[in-house]
């Protein structure tokens, strides 16, 4: 039997419950891993800073060599410190052009910066999504010269309908040959730097550590941890998995 030696783990309607909290179950089975000497690791889309309770409640908060990928993959830090040991943001043209089309389409958008999450015109039942899930910024900022000189490392357009986002992406191919798409929460079409998934994530992970990537083991539930739960020497999915990631992959 393979012994893991990293287990990345998806947050949002896989690690976290509804309310965004975890379960004591989970909390001992997590202290359980780490005791066993296997990282395990928060996989997730949002940032660094929206983790701080996920991480106090397992334990993992400022803890040297104790990892976080964030932004799906753009950002890999060790917890003591929040230091950076991967970095790979949009390039700004390319943030900008896709947030100025998002507002012709009258979208609600996510800009990601290192520290903050910017929203523009968030909807009730967005803020009501986000809340105890991460801080926000509104905004109403119809182009993004008020983040000139700082990095864009995930741009999100929100809709609820994903049938509307899947044609979306289509339309918008012109503008993503060098832009890793992925969707999420069942609400989200989003936008990150070529090369960023949560399935190279892991590996760069596993890189650092001097880990085979056989001993990695992925946890997700959504379409945009397919990737990972493949790329890992073992996927697995949750009971809530999406109908469209295959039963055994």
């Amino acid at each position: 039997m393979t012994a893991y030696q990293i287990i990345a783990c998806d947050m949002d309607e896989t690690l976290l419950s509804s309310d965004a909290t975890i379960c004591r179950r989970n909390i001992e089975a997590i202290a359980a891993a780490r005791r066993a000497g296997v990282k395990f690791v928060p996989a997730t889309g949002r940032g660094y800073a929206s983790l701080e309770g996920v991480l106090k409640s397992t334990g993992l908060w400022q803890q040297e060599k104790e990892y976080v990928i964030s932004f799906n993959g753009g950002c890999i830090t060790e917890n003591k410190s929040n230091r950076r040991l991967y970095w790979n943001p949009l390039p700004f043209t390319t943030a900008a052009a896709l947030y100025e089309k998002g507002i012709a389409y009258g979208l609600c958008l996510h800009a990601y910066t290192a520290d903050t999450v910017y929203i523009y015109r968030p909807s009730a039942a967005e803020i009501h999504f986000l809340n105890g899930r991460m801080a926000f910024t509104e905004t109403t900022e119809r182009n993004l010269d008020f983040l000139a000189g700082q990095d864009i490392v995930k741009l999100i357009y929100m809709h609820p309908d994903m049938t509307y986002l899947q044609n979306l992406q289509k339309e918008l191919q012109p503008l993503l040959r060098s832009v890793c798409v992925s969707f999420s929460s069942n609400r989200y079409l989003e936008f990150a730097n070529e090369g960023v998934t949560k399935a190279a994530a892991p590996y760069k992970l596993a890189d650092l550590l001097h880990v085979p990537y056989a001993e990695t083991l992925a946890i997700g539930d959504n379409i945009n941890d397919a990737a990972m739960l493949r790329a890992a020497g073992l996927g697995v999915g949750v009971a809530n998995l999406h109908e469209a990631i295959p039963r055994r992959l």
